[in-house]
């Protein structure tokens, strides 16, 4: 078992940036794949990126690549987020999941899942 808890979301205004924490606590860490997720009101769940267990490989969704960085501190137990040049439509509550499978990019493959930390960016 691990758990989640997401943190760092916020107001933020349209070409600004944000850095999203998820902190890990339970199993060991680096035996996890781990992704992020985001959730729009009306939309379905969506794949953000994802980052494989010692961190080597990454894959983005292509609305974010070259925006956002996915990375992890395995000694901290903590994923993260960097998100620059956002837009309106980042406007999401963003979810951190935990993994076996490499690699994966739908919510119903990942086995751990965080409550959520609520990003807005202004227009």
């Amino acid at each position: 078992q691990v758990q989640l808890v997401e943190s760092g979301g916020g107001l933020v205004p349209a070409g600004g940036s944000l850095r999203l924490s998820c902190a890990a606590s339970g199993r060991t860490f680096s035996n996890y794949v781990v992704g992020w997720f985001r959730q729009a009101p009306g939309k379905e769940r969506e794949f953000v990126a994802t980052i494989s267990w010692s961190g080597s490989n990454t894959y983005y969704a292509d609305s974010v690549k070259g925006r956002f960085t996915i990375s992890r501190d395995n000694a901290k137990n903590t994923l993260y987020l960097q998100m620059n040049s956002l837009k309106p439509e980042d406007t999401a509550v963003y979810y951190c999941a935990a993994g076996s499978l490499w690699p994966r990019f739908r919510d119903s493959e990942y086995d751990y899942w965080g409550q959520g930390t609520q990003v807005t960016v202004a227009s």
